[in-house]
């Protein structure tokens, strides 16, 4: 169901919750760019400042949806409301943000804001410095301020706190759902990841390609590469950071990455992550825009949109047959490892790591498996801060056999706790899972998908999303997304076959 704005003519009240939601969003907005600037562009002495912004538009934000008149307001629109698919949608997630933020004091609500923007600077000294006891004070703030959170919002929501989080990144996502999942693929991992190390064996070690590679170069190939996927970049920017990211609003998307002058694979992969993301902001409804259905269906939804282009279309066979030759094109040397074969075994390269980014697609939800676990216990109260690095490391040994030598490669790898996001770590390997499944559809049904990918071509597989993902928004939950587009439910199975045709078939 494509989205247009509805003929019948809305209640006053609903107009004024519509004018009321604009002014969140636009409010998110200034967050989302503030962020950003902190990762790519402020100076170190700007940390303190910027959480105090940060923290003033959180409690604005909060304000607004918990005001009075946002609650009669509602009440009177869910009485009169006309029948129309999507302002049903759009009234039923007014309802559900109403809920969530009324749970929670404006007082918590700017104290989380400043805690993790405080934290997260803090943890940038410590991830450098391999110094888990410097930020552990900081992280115990912010897991205090967590908890707090998810006790308050648990009874309103009917769910237990954990599922009270998952709720914020993924709604109808429940432990109880991902944990059944998350068991079968560690299975299937312990019996495929030694079937296709011994394999790996058997053939001839990639070629890696000779630098140095010069920073310029790679940051124009990677912008040529984002616009050949379809970026308008009329409504976008690439820029530099320590963790890549995607940002920004749907008019104007930040997407960054990193750089070293010895190897481009690290950035020429992220950006083509991050170019997912931004693409399914670009292709979001416009009809709707700063109204909740006009929103992404959720971060497993997006990690499926950045997935899908990085691991199923741009490492493709189809699509290697293309970039190698232009990545010879602009960085020459010998040839021989930019052959599409050789960028296969080196970018599809199945082995055991310590860090999450840069884990291949069949070991990665170990990674996520982890951190799963490791956050219901913080949160559970079975797991304090402090013993942290340790149960990573037994959780690590256990999944993959090995241990991280230091809590950099280890529980400091990742921002995402450190800047109070838990919860979020499932939607990884949900999105991954996902992207599989609506890749498997898209080949049905799009007959020259692989043909337009042998040309670098996207767009016959973007078409195909715009119409079935991107264009939908909100509208559809997690599953019913998923169902309407692939014609069933999140199947686990289609990613484990898709691993197992691409690397043991």
């Amino acid at each position: 169901m494509n989205a247009s704005p509805p003929n019948a003519a809305p209640s006053a009240a609903y107009e004024r919750l519509a004018d009321r939601f604009r002014r969140i969003a636009t409010i998110g907005e200034c967050g989302s760019m503030l962020g950003w600037d902190a990762a790519a562009m402020m100076p170190p002495g700007g940390g303190a400042a910027r959480g105090d912004q940060l923290a003033v538009l959180a409690g604005l934000a909060h304000g607004q949806l918990v005001a009075p008149e946002a609650g009669d307001d509602l009440a009177e629109a869910e009485q009169g409301l006309p029948a129309d698919p999507w302002r049903d949608a759009n009234l039923r997630l007014m309802r559900h943000a109403y809920v969530r933020a009324t749970a929670l004091p404006a007082t918590l609500v700017e104290a989380m804001a400043r805690a993790s923007s405080t934290c997260e600077k803090i943890w940038r000294e410590a991830r450098r410095e391999s110094d888990f006891p410097r930020v552990r004070p900081y992280l115990e703030e912010v897991v205090r301020l967590v908890r707090e959170t998810a006790d308050a919002l648990a009874p309103v929501l009917g769910l237990t706190p954990y599922d009270a989080l998952m709720d914020g990144y993924q709604r109808g996502v429940r432990a109880a759902d991902v944990a059944p999942v998350f068991a079968d693929y560690e299975a299937f991992l312990r019996r495929a990841l030694p079937e296709v190390e011994a394999r790996q064996a058997a053939l001839p070690a990639p070629l890696r390609p000779v630098g140095p590679f010069p920073v310029d170069a790679q940051e124009a190939f990677c912008r040529s590469l984002s616009a050949r996927l379809g970026l308008d970049f009329a409504h976008a920017r690439l820029d530099r950071s320590a963790h890549p990211f995607s940002g920004g609003t749907a008019t104007d998307v930040r997407i960054t990455t990193r750089y070293t002058e010895a190897d481009f694979t690290q950035a020429v992969l992220a950006v083509v992550h991050e170019t997912g993301h931004a693409l399914y902001e670009r292709g979001l409804p416009e009809a709707w825009a700063r109204q909740p259905v006009g929103e992404a269906a959720g971060m497993a939804a997006h990690e499926s949109q950045s997935l899908i282009v990085e691991m199923q279309a741009c490492r493709s066979d189809a699509f290697l047959s293309w970039l190698g030759g232009e990545l010879y094109r602009t960085f020459d040397g010998d040839a021989a490892p930019y052959a599409p074969e050789n960028l296969g075994r080196l970018w599809r390269r199945v082995e055991r790591g310590f860090i999450r980014v840069d884990a291949d697609e069949m070991t990665y939800p170990a990674h996520v498996i982890l951190r799963f676990r490791l956050e219901q216990a913080l949160i559970a109260g079975d797991l304090a801060v402090a013993d942290l690095p340790g149960a990573w490391n037994d959780g690590f040994r256990d999944l993959l056999g090995i241990v991280p030598p230091n809590d950099a490669q280890g529980c400091l790898q990742d921002i995402h706790w450190y800047d109070g996001a838990i919860g979020y770590f499932p939607s990884y390997t949900l999105g991954a899972m996902a992207a599989a499944q609506l890749m498997a559809a898209a080949r049905k049904a799009v007959p020259t998908l692989d043909a337009g990918l042998a040309q670098g071509d996207l767009s016959p597989l973007l078409g195909w999303l715009r119409t079935h993902v991107h264009s939908q928004g909100s509208l559809l939950g997690f599953s019913d997304l998923l169902r309407a587009a692939t014609g069933k439910p999140l199947d686990p199975k289609d990613f484990e076959a898709h691993l197992t045709a691409r690397y043991l078939g």
